[in-house]
């Protein structure tokens, strides 16, 4: 038997997870007490009733009792069990806004501000997130773009190095993301930009490709950054480090940086890290 336990910040998508679970088979059970999961595996095991694969959703919902839920986490894999958790989470100003427009209420609310319920749910849950399997931000995420993040790690089952790259185009123009770890300026490289012909198109159409990637300083710097994150990356995963998020800008984020993010995501891919690329001011302009 499968188990996934789908966890992390209210607001940050944990039930779009579900609905994607269960459409590739998963079992889901929301807002289950974290002492009881492991009396329901059991009582799965030793019924007639097939459950090959189920997901537990487990959050702020659960009150003070969300506290027992790494001790549950560690209990279950001390036993043997095959059980994966992912952790969800969003940056405040995301959540904020979503819970603005839903007008529903924050699980950890008592009527104070909402920030404060948030940082305090985020300190609640530090210790489960540290032993998340995967983790994933939604801050800059679509539901699609979360659907092929879940199956990738779900539904084909590849076994993936111990570290989730998020890799973000972006322009200068627009801001640096917050949440980067590693910042990368490629306004260095010839910019299709002021071809008239190029201008239209963006970094994931061809044109544009063969125009960066044509460059004698584009495969320069690729070289150089491949063999740098290449070196980097274990040296994370040593560390303790579960998430890292890669950021390359350009001028407006459409044509350099976003022909870099994919082939940044292509090499890791194939060095078998789970990466995605996320170009955040497509569509911007």
């Amino acid at each position: 038997m499968q188990f996934i336990i789908v966890t992390g910040l209210s607001g940050a998508g944990k039930s779009t997870a579900v609905h994607i679970l269960e459409d590739i088979g998963y079992y889901c059970i929301d807002n289950i007490p974290p002492t009881l999961i492991t009396n329901f595996i059991t009582l799965c095991q030793n019924s007639n009733i097939a459950m090959e694969k189920i997901a537990f959703v487990v959050d702020a919902r659960s009150g003070d009792r969300i506290i027992r839920l790494a001790d549950e986490i560690k209990e279950l894999k001390k036993n043997g069990y095959k059980c994966e958790v992912l952790f969800l989470e969003a940056n405040d100003e995301v959540i904020i806004k979503r819970y603005k427009e839903t007008r529903r209420k924050h699980p950890g609310g008592t009527g104070g501000l909402l920030i404060d319920s948030i940082v305090a749910e985020r300190r609640l849950l530090s210790e489960v997130r540290n032993q998340a399997d995967y983790i994933i931000d939604t801050s800059n995420l679509l539901t699609r773009q979360l659907k092929e993040q879940i199956l990738a790690l779900f539904e084909s089952r590849t076994k993936f190095e111990n570290l989730n790259v998020s890799i973000i185009s972006f322009g200068f123009k627009r801001g640096i993301p917050l949440d980067s770890d590693l910042v990368f300026d490629v306004r260095f490289l010839p910019n299709p930009f002021y071809d008239p012909e190029l201008r239209t198109h963006t970094g994931l159409e061809q044109p544009i490709k063969d125009f960066v990637l044509g460059s004698e300083a584009t495969q320069n710097f690729l070289k150089k950054l491949t063999d740098m994150v290449d070196f980097l990356l274990p040296q994370y995963v040593e560390e303790g480090k579960t998430q890292l998020v890669i950021s390359i800008g350009c001028t407006g984020g459409k044509h350099r940086s976003v022909v870099v993010a994919e082939a940044l995501k292509t090499f890791l891919a194939e060095k078998n890290y789970y990466t995605v690329a996320m170009h955040r001011d497509l569509g911007r302009e």
